[in-house]
């Protein structure tokens, strides 16, 4: 599978996603990525299978200008009604509150976080994304709490902390395709873990329509 990588903004180097990532490539994946908004283009993303936001709304780490245009939320709709996958992971909800047709396609955005903290990760439905068995996990991250879309979204992993309870993974269809959001991730050690290696993995091959029973 053709997995495209939009990476790297201030909050979030391109380099963490990169190493975080290396595990996918170990399971057959091929990863294409795009740390610079300016090399962004709409024949990139058709050569892509699934596309993984792991970005910020800003240009890069350098340039924290915001680079989802209008005309770039209404391709990576059409990309996703037309049979494709997106993955949002982590950072990839930062910054899109006030770009709506984005919002609507992905179903929810990033709010706050309070100082990075124990968080556990839950399933509310571990058959959600198919593939391989899951469990749930603790690890030191940032405790994202978002806005979503409730009505539009199915919500299969939840986080805890000592601030509360948010969404931590879901998903919905649209079209033809599929999108999957992932709100762990800011640290590359929680990347690394293995139950989080297997969610991320799921969560492509659900994006991809390999869905494993």
């Amino acid at each position: 599978m053709k997995i495209g990588v939009i990476c790297d903004d201030y909050w979030h180097p391109g380099k963490n996603i990169i190493e975080g990532l290396k595990h996918l490539t170990r399971q057959g994946f091929q990863l294409d990525y795009n740390q610079h908004a300016s090399e962004w283009s709409p024949s990139w993303m058709e050569q892509q299978d699934v596309i993984i936001l792991a970005k910020s709304n800003q240009i890069s780490a350098t340039d924290q200008t915001p680079w989802l245009t209008e005309e770039i939320q209404h391709y990576f709709q059409s990309y996703v009604e037309q049979g494709n996958g997106l993955l949002v992971l982590h950072s990839g909800t930062v910054g899109y509150r006030n770009e709506p047709i984005f919002y609507e396609l992905i179903g929810g955005v990033f709010e706050h976080h309070p100082e990075a903290c124990p968080v556990a990760i839950a399933y509310t439905d571990q058959s959600a994304l198919g593939g391989a068995a899951v469990q749930g996990f603790t690890v030191h991250d940032e405790h994202y709490f978002v806005e979503t879309l409730e009505e539009r979204i199915q919500v299969f992993m939840t986080s805890h902390s000592e601030y509360g309870i948010q969404p931590a993974g879901w998903l919905r269809e649209k079209g033809e395709g599929r999108v999957c959001v992932l709100t762990p991730g800011h640290f590359l050690h929680v990347l690394q873990l293995p139950e989080y290696e297997i969610a991320i993995e799921n969560a492509l091959n659900w994006c991809g329509g390999s869905r494993s029973n």
